[in-house]
């Protein structure tokens, strides 16, 4: 078996494939013609399925949950134009760095003016 590095890769590379070399045959070139609202259901639709599978199914399950989410996420990056080699330089930066810290560190402008239940605190 493959290493887990090398499948990514590979199916990446099939998924930027389909974008640039759209095939009838295959759901990935649909995907991809039906834009970023059904890629972007297609993502949040998996996520959900995981959450749910985790709670109620069997291991076995949730592995083919994680898998599909894992593909659906490839097909957003690549339509975005975003290799995961940018995810894994970011995850990369993080690494070793308390997740408080990192995200008290980020420049979030939507979460302005919100306290920490997510109401709008003007107070700020």
């Amino acid at each position: 078996m493959s290493q887990p590095r090398e499948i990514l890769e590979s199916l990446e590379r099939v998924v930027w494939e389909r974008k640039n070399t759209p095939s009838e045959k295959s759901y990935t070139s649909r995907l991809f013609s039906e834009g970023l609202p059904a890629i972007s259901a297609k993502v949040t639709e998996e996520a959900g399925e995981l959450v749910e599978a985790a709670a109620r199914e069997s291991v076995e399950r949730v592995v083919c949950e994680a898998a599909d989410l894992l593909y659906h996420m490839l097909v957003l990056l690549a339509f975005r134009a975003v290799p995961l080699s940018r995810v894994e330089d970011e995850l990369a930066r993080r690494f070793g760095i308390s997740g408080l810290t990192e995200k008290a560190s980020r420049t979030d402008t939507a979460g302005i003016g919100q306290s920490a239940g997510g109401k709008n605190d003007r107070s700020k």
